[in-house]
């Protein structure tokens, strides 16, 4: 293989295995991740259950229909973060050039590391044996001259798979592959190429590319290259990410809310995760954006702009509280979220005036204590209700494991 050489690497259904892994009556058992007790979609099905046509992104209750002895376990995010940090720090072992992609995806830049592990292959061999032995899951990699080839190889054998798609191989390989297996290719796009007559890589590769671009604009080129397995982009590690534009979460509740109490105390909760975060990272943001998911799955935001930049939990919540009574709710909330943008980069000085400062220490005080025992350890009176008021807590797909986008979940 000549030019570049870049690995995907992708844990077999990542929530599920660490599940099954960390308890064995689990293993060899139709497995789907959830975020709550009560309700939420499933995060992820172990492949006994996608036998039964279980899917990532299903209803519980359609999920029990398919497969009636299916075992419902909730989240534990905390798990599945170091999990996923503590792979990423193996792959760095092999190269500095590591992408993280999401908590379990990864690419890696192999080309200069050859010269010492003799191929690809080996460091993919080194890596899923030392996954498997230190934490008991599996993972399907994929080696390819570039990201987008890397990471359609490593669908092709899964699970615990291990596909290497070279140079010569690629115009074999895409001909007769659908748009869909494509990263970058969603159910809309693939609708819109189907129209076309597009419906595999081939055909896209070889669709005249001036229609492409001017039915997709700039997004046409990109689309032609792709049909091509044509991908200049490097492989970024989290250092030389570009800066994050924003810095918010949401979370879907255990029950529809109604009340302003209860929406309330789930903005002050959302609005101490953000500002926890953009003040870890000294952001500090002008914007704050409300989201809100009615009970019909109907979702709309509203933003408002302030004056300053602010990450104080205090001020991200009365700015959410203002949004909040601008809206008239039609129903039932199923989903809150809150973000800050606009964001500027600073160091914070001490408050001039006293009650300023007093609350700036404070705040301080609580970081300190809520990054050495874990987030909420010390937290606002009104948060502290039973289990019974808590959101579902779903890690985002932004998690990083270092950087601003390392959100800590619960």
């Amino acid at each position: 293989m000549t030019g570049r050489v870049i690995m995907h690497l992708d844990i077999n259904s990542f929530f599920a295995s660490v599940e099954q892994a960390a308890n064995p009556e689990l293993q060899g058992k139709p497995v789907v991740v959830t975020g709550s007790q009560q309700r939420t979609v499933i995060l992820t099905a172990s492949y006994e259950a996608r036998k039964y046509g279980v899917k990532t992104g299903m209803m519980l209750h359609e999920a029990r229909r398919l497969c009636p002895d299916v075992i419902m376990v909730p989240a534990d995010n905390r798990k599945y973060t170091h999990t996923s940090a503590e792979i990423m720090r193996m792959m760095l072992d092999y190269t500095p050039l590591v992408e993280v992609f999401s908590i379990d995806e990864a690419f890696m830049d192999l080309t200069n590391s050859l010269s010492i592990f003799g191929s690809a292959e080996n460091v993919a061999y080194l890596l899923k044996s030392r996954i498997r032995h230190r934490f008991d899951i599996t993972c399907s990699v994929g080696i390819a001259p570039n990201k987008l080839l890397a990471k359609l190889a490593s669908e092709m054998k899964k699970p615990d798979g291990l596909t290497t798609i070279t140079p010569g191989d690629v115009s074999r390989v895409l001909e007769n592959m659908p748009i869909k297996e494509l990263c970058g290719i969603g159910r809309k796009m693939e609708r819109h190429l189907n129209l076309l007559g597009i419906n595999t890589c081939g055909q896209l590769g070889r669709f005249p590319v001036d229609i492409l671009k001017r039915k997709f604009g700039v997004v046409g080129e990109r689309l032609h290259y792709m049909g091509l397995g044509v991908d200049e982009s490097p492989v970024v590690p989290a250092e030389d990410a570009d800066e994050v534009k924003s810095v918010g979460h949401s979370m879907t509740l255990r029950e529809d809310i109604t009340t302003r109490a209860d929406i309330l105390r789930f903005l002050l909760q959302l609005s101490e995760m953000v500002g926890r975060r953009a003040r870890r990272y000294g952001v500090a943001g002008k914007t704050i954006h409300l989201s809100i998911r009615y009970a019909d799955f109907t979702t709309f935001g509203k933003q408002e702009t302030l004056s300053r930049p602010v990450n104080q939990s205090e001020d991200i919540y009365r700015g959410a509280i203002q949004i909040l009574d601008s809206i008239e709710l039609e129903q039932p909330v199923r989903l809150l979220g809150v973000r800050l943008t606009n964001l500027s980069y600073r160091q914070d000085q001490l408050p001039l005036f006293e009650e300023e400062r007093r609350k700036a220490f404070m705040v301080h005080a609580m970081d300190n204590v809520n990054d050495r025992f874990g987030d909420f350890t010390v937290t606002f009176g009104s948060l502290l209700a039973g289990e019974e008021k808590k959101g579902s807590f779903v890690i985002s797909p932004a998690w990083r494991p270092d950087g601003i986008r390392n959100v800590t979940v619960r």
